[in-house]
């Protein structure tokens, strides 16, 4: 018995160093050896992590709801359980459904007064598989990204393409957003400037007058570089703005300025605008062409919305009365 045993903590020891050796000889990518979480998600988990213990805490860490409080609106949440009823399970087409797309293009006329067709606009699992994609469609390794700090994720997103970040660090007197003036000596490097209204994480937002100065910086920069230069693009996350109000009005740049159509990227989804963070349905819109080329590395990694949910979001969306009664409802409860 003393042998089997000598021989069993022998065989356990040499297994324990085979491991540790083999360990040692892992090797990953530059970028996976050097890319760490997103710092918020992590702050979230522990803060998560303090009210299951029964601590009583304002969570304004992540952007998220508590679905008790604000859930989701009663029209989407009855269409989402149809769907599931009606065996709705299956792949979704690669850029959204149709009856989706659609939906969002009429939304998006109606509350923004801004019109996309059906194909210059991409759904997908909320908004970061649509940075990501923007990303990876727009950046070569080395090219320079604008964009303000605080904001969120921008760092990791270049980290992932490998982009080279400008980070314009916002001031209180400017209401921590980034201005012309700050932008201006770094816009002929740049490929990418990421601009957030309402900004994450600070909640502030452009004015007229701010945007409009930045909107024409980069119309100057498109102007001026040439053919065989890529030109300079705009990200605009604007997945906050819906849930503006009072003397605060949203402003985006192609409304501003119609000549950068084909150069704006927008961000946006029903993550915020209708508590539905985990429904996770998001959407881009802007040039067909860059669209299509997020769509295409989209199809690579998987992330469409789940098929249910796009179904159940574009009834919702076409309903007029539902959605303004919603958005009515939900900004009167954050203002009490």
């Amino acid at each position: 018995m003393a042998k089997n045993g000598y021989i069993c903590a022998k065989l356990n020891s040499l297994m324990t160093l085979t491991s540790t050796n083999s360990a040692t000889k892992l090797r990953v990518s530059q970028m996976a050896e050097n890319l760490i979480g997103s710092e918020i998600i992590r702050i979230a988990a522990e803060i998560n992590e303090l009210m299951k213990q029964g601590q009583k805490v304002y969570n304004l860490t992540i952007g998220d709801f508590d679905s008790n409080i604000f859930p989701i609106p009663g029209f989407l949440k009855e269409e989402i359980k149809v769907a599931l009823d009606n065996n709705q399970t299956n792949y979704p087409v690669a850029n959204g459904m149709l009856e989706l797309r659609a939906a969002v293009a009429h939304f998006l006329q109606r509350v923004q007064g801004v019109t996309f067709d059906n194909e210059e606009i991409l759904i997908s699992a909320g908004a970061r598989p649509l940075i990501y994609s923007l990303y990876m469609a727009v950046i070569d390794p080395g090219d320079a990204v604008i964009f303000p700090t605080p904001s969120w994720n921008n760092n990791h997103y270049c980290h992932l393409s490998g982009a080279r970040p400008i980070m314009i660090e916002t001031r209180a007197e400017n209401n921590f957003m980034p201005t012309a003036d700050e932008i201006r000596p770094h816009i002929q490097e740049a490929t990418l400037l990421a601009l957030c209204s309402p900004l994450n994480p600070t909640g502030t937002t452009f004015t007229k007058e701010g945007l409009e100065a930045i909107c024409d910086l980069v119309v100057e920069e498109n102007n001026r570089r040439g053919p065989d230069q890529k030109p300079l693009y705009l990200m605009y996350d604007q997945i906050y703005w819906a849930l503006t109000y009072g003397e605060t009005k949203h402003y985006d740049p192609i409304s501003l300025r119609p000549e950068l159509r084909d150069y704006t990227i927008f961000i946006d989804g029903l993550s915020k605008t209708f508590a539905a963070t985990g429904v996770r349905v998001g959407w881009a819109f802007g040039s067909k062409y860059i669209i299509d080329k997020m769509k295409s590395i989209l199809t690579h990694v998987g992330a469409w919305a789940p098929k249910a949910e796009q179904i159940a979001t574009a009834k919702f969306l076409k309903n007029d009365g539902e959605v303004d009664t919603y958005l009515e409802t939900f900004k009167d409860q954050w203002l009490f």
